[in-house]
């Protein structure tokens, strides 16, 4: 087996070690600083002997293979191995900040559980159960930074699955095996949690955290993104920056900001379920025209509502004629549909699009395509008529 150095000071990066076994690009080594990945941690890179290591992973031996492309190694040659720093301890500050941060936000809400764990280099996340609001999640981070000034202590422990103690610590005994030992990391008296990756040693080592966004995972929950140290910083700075232009732009007061924006948008819904109905009823005063021997409906429409040009366009084919209808917003979105096989919509939207240096395509009874610039929608319109009768001819 090999022995682990990580597991008793994640700050050693390098180290000697012997080669046990090569295979093609897997290297095996008696000791190794390696990280090979695990609760959500990606595994460590770096180098042996100036050869780059991409990956390090367990295999099924439970030795720890470090893939190593191209590599000249031979096994019992003495190598200096050097693990990627800066990464390896963006890494630890990552996965301990993830622990602090869930903690903070379990004090707002209690039943809150961990679906999933992100800790990359470019990504840091935590999926829970379910949403919080954003004062829950502002009122955690508070409770983390505080932490944070306070430079709390970081620990690792190992306990024995009869230890009574081990109720108070947040943990997923069905998933380690009954022959493993359990590692318990401890951050102040704030947190205890079941975990086998790399830490630092103190809280003020993360300088600052921040939750910079939330996402739906689907069936898994809601991603928790955050940031610490230095990226943390220059996040924060950058989000107090685009906040103070956005109140600006508003003319409120800060602490008005959140409920006017809510105003707006509230508004912007309404005029938008306005002009909906707007458009639908001036779509269905449109009259058809013949064109050709083929009942044409040709219209300009203001919005760009897919549901409602859709679905009038869907109804003029239904009846066999021929719809040519284009959305006006800052930019034409474009429908044709046919319900007479002599106008072939695929081929011929595209074509008038072209013109007008726009582009589009579909099926021959349906197409859509859009132009960039709005003011040409009437001549668009007309194109698509003349485009039509002459299909015809």
């Amino acid at each position: 087996m090999t022995d682990e150095i990580f597991r008793h000071d994640g700050y050693v990066f390098e180290f000697e070690a012997n080669v046990v076994s090569v295979n093609g690009d897997e290297v095996i080594l008696d000791s190794t600083a390696f990280y090979p990945g695990g609760g959500g941690q990606v595994c460590d890179t770096g180098s042996i002997r100036d050869i780059r290591v991409t990956e390090a992973f367990y295999n099924k031996d439970g030795d720890i293979v470090h893939r190593a492309p191209g590599n000249d190694l031979t096994p019992g040659e003495r190598v200096w191995c050097s693990v990627d720093w800066d990464r390896r301890y963006g890494l630890m500050q990552g996965h301990t900040g993830e622990h602090l941060l869930f903690c903070s936000l379990k004090r707002q809400c209690p039943d809150l559980t961990i679906t999933k764990i992100m800790i990359s280099p470019e990504s840091k996340y935590v999926i829970v159960n379910h949403d919080l609001t954003w004062e829950q999640i502002r009122d955690a981070q508070r409770f983390a930074n505080q932490a944070i000034v306070d430079n709390l202590a970081v620990t690792k422990s190992i306990m024995d699955r009869d230890d009574p103690d081990l109720e108070k610590v947040r943990i997923k005994l069905d998933r380690i095996p009954e022959d493993e030992e359990i590692s318990v990391v401890a951050i102040g008296d704030i947190d205890l949690s079941a975990c086998s990756g790399v830490h630092v040693m103190e809280t003020g080592e993360l300088e600052m955290l921040i939750v910079d966004r939330k996402v739906s995972a689907g069936k898994d929950g809601i991603a928790i993104h955050f940031k610490v140290g230095q990226e943390a910083k220059d996040a924060a700075a950058d989000m107090t920056s685009i906040a103070t232009a956005i109140v600006d732009e508003i003319g409120c007061k800060t602490e008005d900001s959140v409920r006017a924006v809510a105003n707006s948008r509230h508004e912007l819904d309404l005029y938008g379920r306005l002009l909906r109905k707007a458009t639908k009823d001036l779509a269905s005063r449109i009259p058809t025209e013949d064109v050709g021997g083929i009942q044409v409906y040709s219209a300009v429409l203001p919005g760009s509502d897919r549901a409602v040009l859709t679905d009038t366009a869907e109804s003029v084919k239904s009846r066999g004629g021929v719809a040519l209808i284009v959305g006006v917003t800052d930019t034409l979105s474009v429908i044709m549909a046919s319900g007479d096989t002599r106008v072939d919509c695929r081929k011929l939207l595209p074509e008038v699009l072209k013109q007008f240096g726009g582009r589009g395509g579909g099926k021959p009874d349906f197409a859509q395509g859009g132009v960039q610039d709005a003011a040409l929608a009437d001549e668009v319109s007309k194109a698509l008529k003349d485009a039509v009768l002459k299909s015809l001819d």
